[in-house]
Parts: structure tokens; C-alpha cells; sequence
């Protein structure tokens, strides 16, 4: 395994040769999200927010009207996301300490099966379907199966710790992820299944997203208090925007040209425009504010309080917190289900 620092001095030349990303005026990664009809194999399911609490081994479930928790399912030990299946027909709560992925059907809100995985501390699915990829935060790997039959294809090391967030490129043929501990940013090939570009960023790089132009990766950094900009061509920081003490999640609102932040330790909320790439509003809500996702309609952001046992609801026109819920015990990336959009691309809910 190559040290980080010489792992970069190979890639440089490979890194600059990566082709560019499409225009600004050809693309909008998130069209698909800015419409508020679901897919019409959904639409007989109750929208609700699944809650998983890393250390009470549970999931609370929430039902989004009338914001009253409804039932609580136990799951595998310190569950971290629930990631919608890319085809949107089930969810997979991500056990990391059980090795597994417990299976939810949301139509019964029941368990339905369990899925034997390597530390899952999140999941993703290549845009088109074929792959599904475990993050195994605590082996600094990740894991590559074919998502039909869960067959391992392959893995990936990674030279620095902590590897927990990826987003993908507008054509799918690759992506960013974040290595908390290490404050790395590595490039991965989704055919090649290696690394292919890597940037450090110092602090302890945490969430990822795509801009809506498909130009620029976002990247929440807890360490520096705000969001780095990453040309993905250059692997290089275009531009560093200040939002908070603890940034960590971030979500993108329903029209797609908005970035939510959260800065855990400080309890607000930042909105960065897409368009401009500044922070445009912030919002003190209070408690720490962890993973986030919006509602169908893009009124409200749903949002895990971390150190506080509860989740809070958003008003997204002005910030003013509506409700709090109380869940369980260290609450992280939930999921509001079901959500406009073709396909699941993993984490806690994010579409293309």
C-alpha cells in the first residue's frame, strides 16, 4: 500500500489527463430531484424519516405528517445510514460493527432480510445499476459487489484513514471520497476500480456532493469549519468557504440549486448557491445537526441531532425549527422515504 504523500506524486500526470466535466449549460445533475411526482410505484407509501441511533443497535421510525414516532425496529450493532436500494424498492440499514446490512421493506416497515457485508459504514450504488459499494471506514477499504447477485468484484485500499463519503461524477465513471482521519480526497475509477487522483485537504474531510453542473465536488470539513471546492480534473481546492464550527453533512435542496450544511458544533445550518458558490443564509438551529435529507416537497429538511437524541425539522424558507423528535441514542443518517428521482445512488438518500 502506497504511502499518500508518493501515491500523489504518481498520480499527478493521471490526475491532469482525467477528462473534463460537461459544460455548465449542458447538464443539471439534479433535474430529476426538482420535480416533486415520485415514481408511481411509490406512490401508495406514507412518506417516513428512518432514524437509525448508532449506539442503541435500533431504528426509530418516524412518520413525516404528523412528526410522531410510530414504531422502533431493533437492527445490527452502531447502525450509521439507511440507504435506499438503488432501485428505491427497499432500504438497507448499514451495521458496521455486525458486518451486515439489515434489510427494510417500506411497505410493511418490516425486516425482510440480512445482507453480509465487510464494516459498512455506508453505502453506494454506481449510477447505473451494476455495483454496489460498501465504505469500510474501519478497514480503510472499499468493497466493490455486483448489486444483483452481491458477488465481491474487487476492493480498493486506501492510503489514509477513515474513507466514509463518495459522491459520483455526472457520468458516473468515477468518484470522490473523504478520509476523515487522514484529510485525504482520493479519486476513484468505478471500471478500473483504482485510485486515479488524490488531494489533501488537511482537517477531517467528511460529506461529498456533486454540483448541479456536474464542474466541482463539495466537501464538508469538520476539522477547517467549511466547505472545500474540488475540480475533480486538477484534484485541486478551487475554493474553500467558511460555514461553521463541525461541518459535516450536507444535502441538496429539491429545486437543485441549493447545498445544505451542517456545522455540528455549532448548531446552524448553512445554504450555499450552486450558481455563485457562496454561502448565502445561515441558520442557528440549535443542538447538533448531523446527517441531513428534504421533504417531497422541499419545505423542510429533516435533520439527525448527533449528540442529543432527537431530530429536528426545518422550515427550509427561513430556517425557524418547526418540531423536535426524540429518537434514540446518537442518532446519524437517517433517510426521508420516499423521494423524487430515477435512481438511488446510496448514502442516506441522494438521486440522481
Amino acid at each position: 500500500m502506497f504511502a499518500a504523500a508518493r501515491l500523489v506524486a504518481m498520480l499527478g500526470a493521471l490526475a491532469l489527463a482525467w477528462p473534463a466535466p460537461a459544460l455548465a449549460d449542458e447538464i443539471n445533475v439534479y433535474d430529476h430531484i426538482a420535480a416533486t411526482d415520485l415514481d408511481p410505484a411509490l406512490a401508495d407509501l406514507r412518506p417516513l424519516v428512518y432514524v437509525p441511533n448508532e449506539h442503541g443497535a435500533s431504528l426509530t421510525v418516524i412518520d413525516a405528517t404528523t412528526m410522531t414516532v410510530i414504531k422502533t425496529i431493533g437492527v445490527g450493532s452502531y447502525p450509521h445510514h439507511v440507504t435506499p436500494a438503488w432501485d428505491m424498492r427497499s432500504l438497507f440499514v448499514n451495521n458496521m460493527n455486525s458486518g451486515s446490512l439489515t434489510v427494510i421493506d417500506p411497505w410493511s416497515v418490516r425486516k425482510v432480510g440480512l445482507r453480509r457485508v465487510r464494516a459498512p459504514y455506508n453505502l453506494y450504488f454506481t449510477p447505473d445499476g451494476s455495483t454496489a459499494i460498501d465504505i469500510a471506514e474501519p478497514l480503510d477499504r472499499i468493497v466493490f459487489y455486483e448489486r444483483a447477485t452481491w458477488t465481491k468484484l474487487g476492493r480498493v485500499l486506501i492510503p489514509s484513514r477513515g474513507v466514509d463519503h463518495v459522491d459520483f461524477s455526472a457520468d458516473g465513471d468515477y468518484f470522490l471520497a473523504s478520509t476523515e482521519y487522514g484529510g485525504w480526497i482520493y479519486k476513484i475509477s468505478v471500471a478500473a476500480r483504482q485510485i486515479v487522483g488524490a488531494l489533501k485537504v488537511g482537517g477531517k474531510p467528511v460529506d461529498v456532493k456533486l454540483s448541479a453542473d456536474g464542474a466541482v465536488f463539495y466537501v464538508a470539513n469538520q476539522g477547517r469549519n467549511g466547505v472545500s471546492v474540488i475540480d475533480p480534473t486538477s484534484m485541486t481546492e478551487v475554493a474553500f468557504l467558511a460555514t461553521g464550527a463541525g461541518a459535516h453533512g450536507m444535502a441538496v435542496s429539491r429545486d437543485g440549486t441549493q447545498l445544505y450544511v451542517s456545522n455540528r458544533r455549532a448548531g446552524t445550518i448553512s445554504v450555499i448557491d450552486f450558481a455563485t458558490r457562496a454561502v448565502v443564509a445561515t441558520w442557528n438551529v440549535g443542538r447538533s445537526p448531523d446527517m441531513l435529507n428534504v421533504s417531497i416537497d422541499g419545505a423542510q429538511l429533516w435533520v439527525s441531532n448527533r449528540w442529543h437524541d432527537s431530530v429536528s425539522v426545518i422550515d427550509t424558507s427561513d430556517g425557524q425549527v418547526i418540531r423536535r423528535i426524540r429518537v434514540g441514542d446518537a442518532p446519524h443518517g437517517l433517510t426521508y422515504f420516499p423521494q423524487p428521482g430515477r435512481f438511488s445512488i446510496g448514502h442516506n438518500g441522494v438521486y440522481r
